[in-house]
């Protein structure tokens, strides 16, 4: 599902949500003009006037959802966290794919002392599409700004545990539930907070390795810190630097537990989640015996993660079929880089609102996606894009094959917590799918083909498997977008950077230090990844493509270009239609390539873009 689709999906669902059906006031005004004024009047602090506007939309639509979630609002900054919460429960049960009123209840709840709730609220908030937001209300808290600027004091000089923590440890840090939450669902890019996270961790392993009675005394908040960062450091393949002292204990708190292991000697709760910071369970030996012993829940929820589930995909890679041989030497290369670091590492299914809402019949499929399609996604990785187009077209049959057996193995896990039945997954190299002897609706292949020996020849393939009048999406990187990662690249190589997690490690400390002159590294959500950065700057093979390639490869093999998906800015296609006056024509490449030239970082991520093929 492209961004188009996507915010077409989320504004049809809004309007059923909140508006749908909605009544005219006598003078005229609309529920949606009234309930924007009211929203408008709340942000300029006029508070009686929007409470007032908020309860006459209610009189009418008891389950309005914008007013009952700004009333929830007000109550909530007056300290009436319990009238709020019964707000935000009423919303919720109106519209129970809501993320804001979701993440809103947590706050009330968090201040009710109802933890559980708390952490559940904000656990649906962000499985909802709360997780790019995630970052921003975590670094807005007082107790997260203020160790961030501690640290930003001394920046790049270190600083101590005592001068970042003070007497207090970690403890008003392991207190903030949106952080635990968030830690435990999604990657956080963010350079000031993987320092902190950093620091949080080196303390955690100095409370592990204390004596017994202190390590006995550690409650309840510090070991669910300790389990969701480690479920943080798994999710980002442990990218965090480490000193060799603290390398050091960190082996030992690892020994020590497999020792405890072996006896059946006691592993307290924290000790495990510690070692769990630094190293994969899976990767322990005899680790799958910790299943048989008894845990508090967050120390389960890490097993799960950490363990149970990497054992069942590696139970799954033997189950994979292979479709065609991978004989190419370049895309063996890529194999192997792709079996030691899947990609990406996801985990949060971007589509939860739009399908929920989609089986409950608020959404209701278009004639497109409800057809039967025969649909090839070339190159699924860990299997985020197939499992999108999945559940965007229920009714379609989807071939989704990878290079990479263990990011396969990824996706067919995440595909069965799912429910969906209609992907099948194979191995295959692009280059030889003109061998399988089936042809497709529509086939997609974003972020693939510059990773081979020769693109332009896998992408001919991919257009010989597609019937007539069929369309295929193509994501590509660009050559001038891409200047930033070619200079990173070129100081990779001269200062002898491997593609190994530890000279990884090595050179994103380096980029921190130098941030300055790499803003776009450090933005990129990639980044903070050791499958993302290898990925993004370590790649064992990468092209990158021009409009005008692109235009000729199009022209040659009687295509039509499409379009290119929507922009995340929409200041792009202003300045495309200023550029070009009265001509603009968003399906012009000789317009987008004179554009491009102008604005380079127009194209960062890839041009994604739609292609037809001639329905003769």
């Amino acid at each position: 599902m492209n961004r188009k689709e996507r915010r077409a999906a989320e504004k049809q669902r809004g309007a059923s949500a909140g508006s749908a059906n909605a009544p005219a006031f006598a003078a005229g005004i609309g529920v949606a003009d009234l309930a924007a004024e009211a929203s408008r009047l709340r942000a300029i602090g006029r508070i009686h006037e929007t409470q007032a506007i908020c309860r006459d939309i209610l009189a009418r639509e008891p389950d309005h959802v914008q007013s009952l979630n700004l009333l929830g609002l007000i109550a909530q900054a007056a300290g009436d966290h319990r009238g709020a919460a019964k707000l935000f429960a009423k919303a919720i049960a109106a519209d129970e794919v809501n993320a804001a009123c979701h993440y809103n209840a947590g706050n009330s709840y968090q201040a009710l002392g109802q933890r559980g709730k708390a952490a559940a609220h904000f656990s649906k908030a962000l499985a909802l599409g709360m997780e790019d937001k995630a970052l921003a209300f975590i670094l807005q808290s007082p107790v997260i700004a203020g160790y961030v600027g501690r640290i930003a004091s001394k920046w790049p000089l270190a600083i101590t545990s005592a001068e970042l923590f003070g007497g207090e440890s970690i403890a008003p840090l392991a207190k903030d539930l949106f952080l635990r939450c968030a830690m435990e669902a999604t990657t956080l890019p963010s350079m000031q907070l993987e320092l902190l996270l950093g620091h949080a961790r080196a303390e955690l392993l100095r409370l592990a390795g204390a004596p017994g009675k202190d390590r006995a005394a550690v409650d309840d908040d510090i070991v669910g810190f300790a389990c969701a960062l480690a479920r943080q450091c798994f999710i980002s393949e442990y990218a965090y630097a480490q000193s060799a002292a603290e390398s050091g204990d960190a082996d030992a708190l690892r020994d020590r537990l497999l020792q405890n292991l072996a006896s059946g000697a006691t592993i307290t709760p924290l000790t495990l989640a510690v070692v769990a910071a630094y190293f994969p369970l899976h990767a322990l030996p005899t680790a799958e015996t910790l299943l048989r012993r008894d845990w508090p829940a967050s120390v389960a929820g890490l097993l799960r993660v950490q363990l149970r589930e990497p054992l069942e995909e590696a139970g799954d890679r033997a189950r994979i079929a292979a479709l065609t041989p991978i004989k190419d030497s370049v895309s063996v290369q890529v194999m192997h880089q792709y079996q030691e670091n899947p990609y990406p590492r996801w985990t949060i299914n971007p589509l939860t609102a739009f399908a929920a809402d989609q089986a409950r019949g608020k959404i209701a499929p278009t004639a497109e996606r409800q057809a039967e399609l025969e649909i090839l996604i070339a190159g699924c990785g860990t299997g985020s894009h197939a499992i999108q187009i999945a559940q965007v077209y229920p009714n379609a049959r989807l071939l989704a094959v990878d290079i990479s057996l263990t990011s396969l193995a990824y996706a067919r896990r995440k595909t069965r917590e799912l429910g969906l039945r209609n992907i099948d997954y194979a191995q295959a190299d692009i280059l030889e799918l003109g061998a399988i002897g089936r042809s497709f609706d529509h086939i997609e292949s974003v972020g693939v083909l510059h990773h081979l020996a020769e693109p332009t020849a896998g992408w001919r393939v991919l257009v010989s498997l597609l019937r007539p009048g069929g369309k295929m999406r193509i994501g590509l990187y660009s050559e001038l977008a891409r200047r930033v990662i070619v200079e990173a690249r070129a100081r990779i190589a001269t200062r002898g950077y491997r593609a190994t997690a530890d000279d990884i490690r090595r050179c994103r400390q380096e980029i921190f230090r130098e941030a300055e002159h790499w803003p776009m590294l450090i933005g990129a959500r990639d980044f903070y990844s050791i499958s993302g950065c290898r990925d993004l700057l370590f790649n064992v093979m990468e092209h990158r493509l021009t409009i005008p390639e692109i235009a000729a490869f199009l022209h040659d093999n009687d295509l039509s270009f499409q379009g290119f998906e929507p922009f995340d800015d929409p200041t792009v296609l202003e300045k495309f239609r200023k550029q070009f006056p009265d001509t603009a024509d968003e399906t012009d490449l000789e317009q987008w390539h004179r554009f491009e030239v102008d604005h380079p970082e127009t194209f960062w991520d890839m041009y994604v873009f739609m292609a037809g093929k001639s329905a003769r």
